[in-house]
C-alpha cells in the first residue's frame, strides 16, 4: 500500500472554536472550510475537524465527538512554548511542565473538546529507558 497522506480528523461539536484554537495557538492555516468540515495545515502537517453529525460518518458513530485522544506536538523549545501558551497565553496546564526519565520534557493542555495536547521536546533518556530505544 502506498500512503500519500495521513492525518487525524477530530470529530467535534465545536467546529469554529476548535478551528480558532488550532489556527490561533498552533499556527495552522485553513485550506478548506465548510459548515461541517475544516481542513488545516501547518508546513507538512495536517489536521481536520469534522461535525460528528455529518452523513459521511457511519450512522452508528454519528454524534460522537473525539475523546481518549492525545496529540503530540514535538517542538524545539518546550520551555518557550510553556511560557507562550500557559504563562502568557492563559491555557490551563493539565500536566505541568516536567522532564521524564523516558526522554521527554513536556506539558499537556487540552483543546476546546478535551483533546489533550502534549507539547514535547525530546531529551536524552535516563537509565533503563536509554536501553529500550531501538536504533
Amino acid at each position: 500500500m502506498k500512503v500519500s497522506s495521513f492525518y487525524p480528523v477530530l470529530c467535534t461539536n465545536r467546529l469554529q472554536e476548535s478551528r480558532d484554537y488550532y489556527t490561533g495557538l498552533f499556527g495552522f492555516e485553513i485550506t478548506f472550510e465548510a459548515d461541517w468540515y475544516v481542513s488545516l495545515r501547518r508546513e507538512q502537517h495536517e489536521l481536520a475537524l469534522l461535525d460528528p453529525a455529518h452523513p459521511t460518518i457511519p450512522a452508528g458513530f454519528r454524534g460522537s465527538a473525539a475523546q481518549g485522544l492525545l496529540l503530540n506536538f514535538e517542538v524545539d523549545d518546550v520551555d518557550a512554548e510553556w511560557e507562550r501558551l500557559v504563562v502568557r497565553g492563559g491555557q490551563r496546564a493539565e500536566l505541568e511542565l516536567r522532564t521524564e526519565d523516558f526522554g521527554q520534557r513536556h506539558f499537556i493542555v487540552a483543546d476546546p473538546n478535551g483533546v489533550l495536547i502534549d507539547v514535547i521536546t525530546n531529551v536524552p533518556p535516563v537509565g533503563e529507558y536509554a536501553e529500550q530505544y531501538l536504533s
